[in-house]
């Protein structure tokens, strides 16, 4: 079994803490993304369960096994990094079978792990090659090779993908995920790209300033972010925030804001939201649930500043009163910049959150 478990982990440097208390448990044979900006300790933590970094506090548990004080070479885990780390005057196959020399393991049993491995990763017409002939995904391949011929308890990925192109970036993505499907194995992966989170993990850890803001499955954290840090965060484009108020007059509940902005709330919502009535509190909704004014549904009047068109569909980007607001409109709209556009949103996906605390209202 290869869960791996921390405990009240912290992360000091000198007076400085990275990373508070933290607990996360990650199940056996789970994909876990660890995800968020820059500077949230996302990557602390990872090498922390590698034991490239001593945790200040806490234990670290891997199965059964207390890592915490075990140096890396004793966690049987394996880490790939964003720079590959080959060896260029390495062929292939000695570069994925290095590990295995240096540990002493006999030619023959070293022949039949690369020759796995470069089965499972489509590398046998490269075994051969030096790293300098190879393309940066089949580089990051022959580095997951690596990996895989320790047949470790848990895969570590430490942004393995931020050096390839959007297109090499997709196609590597789908390997990843065939590769989890085919070893059957834990694997804890950092990124900052939310999109490759959302698309790759069973389950995505949101980090902020060292700290879980939300645990879950993609789509849970997509459609019931926690608060508004997991809300902007998780999407693209990111969700729009108007400020306001939530008032009830004759039994009906109705958002209000500057700019003549006056949105009422379903039925089904409402329900949830009765506690928050006369408090200041943010309305959120993402530019996918919004169109060209349709009468039936609510509407807002946005301010076109510029648009992207994407192909499937356009982005206006503009403001509504004074808040950031960017719509999702067909592809054909002849919106230009300069426009003031009326655009519908989608009652039942409108998301609210406390403006004090910023923890969403009703989840």
């Amino acid at each position: 079994m290869s869960q791996v478990r921390l405990e009240q982990v912290t992360k000091s440097y000198g007076s400085v803490a990275v990373i508070p208390p933290l607990d996360l448990v990650i199940a056996d044979k789970e994909f876990v993304v660890l995800v968020g900006p820059s500077g949230c300790g996302k990557t602390t933590t990872l090498r922390m369960i590698a034991g490239l970094e001593q945790a200040s506090s806490g234990a670290v548990h891997i199965g059964d096994r207390d890592v915490t004080g075990l140096r890396p070479g004793l966690r049987n885990c394996s880490m790939v990094f964003q720079n590959y780390a080959l060896y260029p005057h390495m062929t292939v196959a000695e570069n994925i079978g290095y590990g295995m020399k240096v540990r002493g393991t006999s030619k023959d049993e070293i022949a039949k792990a690369v020759a796995n491995a470069a089965r499972i990763l489509n590398l046998n017409a490269y075994l051969e090659r030096k790293p300098s002939a190879l393309s940066g995904g089949q580089r990051q391949r022959v580095a997951i090779g690596r990996a895989i011929v320790r047949q470790p308890d848990v895969f570590l990925f430490d942004e393995p993908l931020s050096n390839l192109d959007a297109k090499l970036r997709i196609e590597m993505r789908t390997e990843i995920k065939l590769l989890h499907r085919r070893l059957q194995t834990t694997i804890v992966y950092v990124t900052h790209d939310q999109v490759e989170a959302m698309t790759m993990a069973d389950r995505v850890v949101v980090m902020n300033q060292g700290r879980i803001e939300q645990a879950a499955d993609p789509i849970t954290l997509y459609e019931s972010p926690k608060n508004l840090f997991v809300a902007a965060f998780i999407g693209a484009p990111s969700m729009n925030f108007i400020e306001g108020r939530l008032d009830s007059s004759d039994g009906n509940l109705c958002f209000r804001a500057e700019g003549d902005v006056a949105i009422p709330v379903s039925a089904r919502l409402a329900e949830r939201l009765t506690t928050a009535i006369g408090k200041a509190v943010v309305l959120g909704i993402r530019p996918e649930h919004t169109m060209i004014a349709d009468t039936a549904l609510p509407h807002l009047k946005v301010h076109v500043a510029d648009i992207e068109p994407l192909g499937p569909h356009t982005l206006a980007i503009g403001k509504v009163g004074q808040s950031p607001f960017t719509a999702q409109i067909h592809a054909s709209s002849r919106v230009r910049p300069d426009d003031a556009i009326d655009v519908s949103i989608d009652p039942e996906k409108m998301h609210f959150f406390l403006k004090s605390t910023g923890e969403a209202i009703g989840r």
